[in-house]
């Protein structure tokens, strides 16, 4: 298995035999279903190839899940460490098995109905808020980031990183970081954020509930804004669709509510002003293209496991466009 050397992870763990299979859907950590025939866990190891400085360290995830996890947030239990980079040629952990279905697809959403689509959607937001009212202090995360300057070093960092994946031009991209960075909000006080939360990052369970957020390698502490801003974009991002089916965003789903009625949850639940949200949604679309933009170096570099890659580069400039929209108050 491309990734992931199942006969040495066996040894290393003195299990019996090992069968795995790669999850669909990553754009960046490699994950992973390993069993042993009566135990299930997840492996999360770094992608092969091109990997930024700092964004995919295993370690961190690692340290945020078992604090979240302790606390009752639904996030999975990690089980162990490893970060012997000879064992399956990177470091990795494992984390216990959650159950809940994934919804990539726009014919899974539909399916649900507009009732179920509202309730799971406003799950989601729940969720984030939940998130966000937990005091990283309590619960072992006082040194997990550093809140004060997070807007500006993102601004920063997000151009680094743009700068580490540039293969072609992308239209707009650099004046969209200019105008980024000439007015950055300070942010209220710092909490835990996840840095890619949307509905394909979280496993729904049978009540339309959260059983558990995925994904943590971009997490941090930091303006718990900028996660409702890139739910915002997510929420008007086309999904997944099948053969001969069309590109359909979240938000256009039978059932889904408005972006201000999910902001206005968010609000009650959290008891945040999100009145003024444009700088920050125009930041998570430049993020969100960056982020992007990287999985299309990696694609073209040959270093992209999996498939549905191809069309990752498409999204980059619509992005881009969006953000300088949301600039101009749209």
């Amino acid at each position: 298995m491309k990734g992931l050397d199942l006969a040495r992870l066996q040894a290393y763990l003195k299990s019996g035999e090992l069968t795995g299979r790669m999850f669909a859907g990553g754009r960046s950590n490699l994950t992973y279903a390993i069993t042993d025939g009566d135990q299930r866990w997840v492996l999360r190891r770094p992608p092969l190839g091109h990997v930024l400085p700092t964004a995919h360290d295993m370690a961190r995830e690692h340290r945020v899940l078992e604090a979240l996890s302790k606390a009752g947030f639904p996030a999975p239990r990690p089980v162990l460490m490893c970060t012997d980079p000879d064992v399956i040629g990177a470091p990795f952990y494992l984390m216990e098995h959650v159950d809940g279905t994934i919804y990539r697809d726009v014919a899974a959403l539909e399916a649900l109905g507009p009732d179920a689509m509202r309730t799971l959607t406003l799950s989601l937001v729940d969720t984030l808020a939940d998130l966000h009212a937990l005091d990283p202090a309590a619960i072992g995360l006082a040194d997990f980031g550093r809140p004060e300057g997070f807007n500006q070093r993102q601004v920063s960092r997000w151009k680094k990183q743009l700068d580490a994946s540039r293969s072609r031009d992308v239209a707009g991209i650099d004046e969209l970081h200019a105008r980024l960075a000439v007015d950055i909000p300070a942010g209220g006080p710092g909490t835990v954020v996840h840095g890619d939360f949307r509905l394909d990052n979280v496993l729904i369970g049978d009540e339309l509930q959260v059983n558990a957020v995925l994904d943590w390698e971009m997490s941090t502490l930091g303006d718990p804004l900028s996660d409702v801003a890139l739910m915002f974009v997510y929420a008007d991002l086309p999904l997944n669709v099948g053969a001969g089916g069309r590109p359909t965003a979240p938000l256009r789903v039978p059932g889904h509510p408005s972006l201000t009625e999910l902001g206005a949850r968010y609000a009650e639940r959290s008891r945040r002003d999100v009145s003024d949200l444009h700088w920050y949604v125009g930041f998570a679309a430049f993020k969100l293209a960056v982020i992007l933009e990287g999985v299309h170096y990696r694609y073209v570099q040959g270093q992209t496991v999996g498939g549905g890659f191809e069309s990752i580069g498409q999204m980059v400039g619509p992005l881009v466009m969006r953000g300088h929209e949301a600039l101009e108050g749209h």
